[in-house]
């Protein structure tokens, strides 16, 4: 149902002041665990540490009402999915929610008609999720001080990646960086299954986080397997496409429907490489989230509203100079890596060549809106628009694939249109000269496709069947991602 432009901005603000509200209250939006931090730091799961047993969910009555207190990027398809519901029937449920509403406000008490599946698990929540992306909360962590103040094996590890050598903390860095998670995150899993902090060598040569990949044995490597599973578990649980999933010995864990992005992320991650009591323990108050704790101390006393109720993307234009036609080569896919989050779409100049091309002069990219360049390397250029000097605060556009020739240097101020660069193969595997363009908020990847479809000058991006595929429309008018460059796949920014 579409609304008028003043109903619409009305309930922005119901929705605003009750924002305001649960800020005032300092409303707990969900229970942190209790963990005895006298507790051991346990690197690795060992048969003489007991799983904590939890409660289950009771059978539930099909439709029957449950409290949900919304939590951190909640918005209701995600949230229809979790609960085996509809969007209607919530909405029916919650009268005071807009039909048009993008996240749920944190902290928000809801009603949920719930419809019981089996086999739900455990609801014992891990860490919230500012622990996990590496948003506001990690501004001012040094990396290397930290790591240089253990005595572990990781101070002196040097890896060569992405066109340099670099240290231990400075591969953490770069992988929290390119991947948006959180830096302390990353650290926590290296000391908990690898002793990376307080021992003088890996427990292990090959595999450190029991990932089997041909060629991935390396602690870099294997930490890149890592932080793509972790983003895939966080994501899919996000937009609601990650309901449930098996670990090794084919137990189907389903996560509780309360739980939060990244707990279930975690368990996710260590649904991959463990099973039964291991399994347990790592996602439990004696595994993971203890090692967090005895190094960084417990973050679910920190309060950090990571993603706000009713978010909005700012204006944006379309990412090529006005007046100029470009291809639109690919459709929702992943931000950085490989799997969730489809957060990123692609665009490719005129060009009477396939593959790699060097673009003529006018066929530069641009920028999206106004913004000071934070970041510009071979692996993306960060463009922050609340200029605060930051990519972990605020709206980020984040350009990858531009060509080194040009490219706008760090601290460039720029305004909606100015170039940016040229779009190139530079920057990772691709299969011909394009810029690949996404968005973040807070250092959360936002997803091209849902409640906050990426927007510009009008033209709205859509999912297709799979990644790359898709749409953008804009009222009647729909073009289909593809790169052959065909009149379909063709957009004018007029």
């Amino acid at each position: 149902m579409n609304r008028p432009p003043s109903q619409t901005r009305r309930w922005q603000l119901i929705f605003f002041a009750i924002t305001l509200i649960l800020s005032a209250c300092n409303l707990q939006v969900v229970s942190p665990p209790s963990t005895p931090a006298s507790l051991p730091t346990v690197n690795t799961p060992t048969p003489t540490i007991q799983p904590t047993p939890f409660s289950t969910r009771p059978v539930y009555k099909p439709g029957q009402l449950v409290d949900y207190v919304a939590q951190d990027g909640d918005n209701l398809p995600a949230l229809s999915a979790r609960f085996n519901t509809t969007v209607d029937e919530i909405l029916e449920a919650n009268p005071i929610i807009p039909h048009d509403a993008t996240t749920m406000p944190p902290g928000m008490p809801m009603k949920i008609p719930i419809y019981y599946r089996a086999l739900w698990s455990d609801p014992y929540k891990i860490l919230p999720d500012h622990a996990f992306v590496n948003g506001p909360g990690l501004v001012g962590f040094n990396t290397s001080a930290f790591v240089a103040s253990h005595p572990g094996w990781l101070k002196t590890y040097k890896v060569y990646a992405s066109g340099r050598w670099r240290t231990g903390a400075e591969m953490v860095d770069f992988l929290a960086t390119n991947y948006s998670i959180s830096p302390r995150l990353l650290l926590a899993i290296l000391e908990y299954q690898g002793g990376a902090l307080s021992q003088s060598e890996p427990p292990v040569k090959k595999n450190l986080l029991g990932f089997r990949r041909l060629y991935y044995e390396s602690p870099y490597l294997q930490l890149i397997i890592g932080a793509t599973t972790l983003n895939n578990g966080y994501y899919g649980w996000r937009d609601g496409t990650l309901i449930e999933f098996d670990l090794p010995d084919g137990t189907l864990i389903r996560p509780d429907p309360w739980q939060n992005a990244a707990s279930v992320a975690i368990q996710y991650y260590y649904s991959v490489v463990f099973s039964g009591d291991n399994y347990k323990i790592a996602a439990g108050p004696n595994g993971l989230v203890l090692t967090y704790i005895n190094l960084f101390g417990d973050p679910w006393n920190d309060r950090q509203t990571l993603i706000p109720g009713s978010l909005q993307q700012p204006d944006l234009i379309l990412p090529f100079p006005y007046g100029y036609t470009w291809t639109y080569t690919g459709g929702p896919h992943t931000g950085w890596g490989s799997g969730e989050p489809y957060s990123a779409i692609d665009f490719a100049p005129p060009s009477d060549k396939s593959g790699c091309f060097i673009p003529q002069d006018t066929d530069y990219a641009v920028a999206m809106a106004d913004g000071l360049v934070v970041r510009s390397a071979v692996n993306g250029l960060a463009l922050d628009l609340d200029r605060d000097g930051d990519e972990r605060t605020g709206w980020v556009i984040f350009y990858l694939h531009l060509a080194t020739r040009d490219r706008a240097p760090l601290g460039a101020v720029l305004n909606a249109g100015d170039k940016i660069g040229y779009p190139s193969c530079e920057g990772g595997r691709v299969t011909g000269t394009h810029i690949h363009i996404a968005r973040k908020y807070n250092g959360e990847w936002i997803a091209a496709d849902g409640t906050l479809a990426f927007t510009m000058d009008g033209w709205v991006a859509h999912n297709g069947s799979q990644a790359y595929l898709g749409t953008l429309t804009n009222g009647g008018q729909t073009v289909t991602a593809c790169v052959c460059s065909d009149a379909y796949s063709r957009i004018w920014r007029k």
